[in-house]
């Protein structure tokens, strides 16, 4: 294992909980729903683990790992926007 920093660890143990956490929170929700649904909180969970995980990438100085977190948080960020357009579009 490399000799990596408590804290970088700490900083990309915290990432993965957050980003595994909307997993959790999409299966209870379901469960609540009794049908497959993608709450708010999934969207937000992801892009709060992504940006923590893209943290942790530039700290290792991982190409791979920075374009794979760095592409996600698009997606993530497109979907909070299109769940507020349409809650604004409800007012």
């Amino acid at each position: 294992m490399q000799d990596i920093p408590t804290s970088w660890l700490i900083l990309g143990l915290v990432g993965q909980a957050l980003f595994s956490m909307r997993f959790l929170i999409q299966w209870i929700y379901s469960e609540k729903h009794k049908k497959s649904v993608i709450p708010t909180a999934f969207w937000y969970f992801s892009l709060a683990g992504g940006l923590t995980l893209l943290s942790y990438a530039i700290l290792r100085q991982d190409p791979v790992f920075i374009i794979g977190q760095g592409m996600g948080l698009f997606v993530y960020i497109r979907n909070l926007m299109l769940i507020r357009k349409e809650q604004t579009s409800d007012i």
